[in-house]
């Protein structure tokens, strides 16, 4: 997955429901990781209240569209 991706959120939180929508604005690598854990900033879309919020997520946690 690359920034400009649309992806779905395969993990429920408060706030972001099962299965909402975003799109990959920036991908990191966690600080201090050996294991090289890739963290992607994703920009929701859609939805009540929540379209324009921005979550990290670890790639586990997202689906592409």
């Amino acid at each position: 997955m690359k920034p400009g991706n649309l992806v779905r959120i395969t993990r429920a939180s408060i706030g972001v429901p099962l299965d909402s929508l975003g799109l990959i604005i920036e991908k990191r690598g966690a600080r201090g990781s050996r294991d090289r854990i890739q963290l992607y900033v994703v920009r929701l879309v859609g939805g009540k209240g929540k379209a324009g919020r921005v979550r990290r997520y670890l790639a586990r946690d997202l689906r592409r569209v």
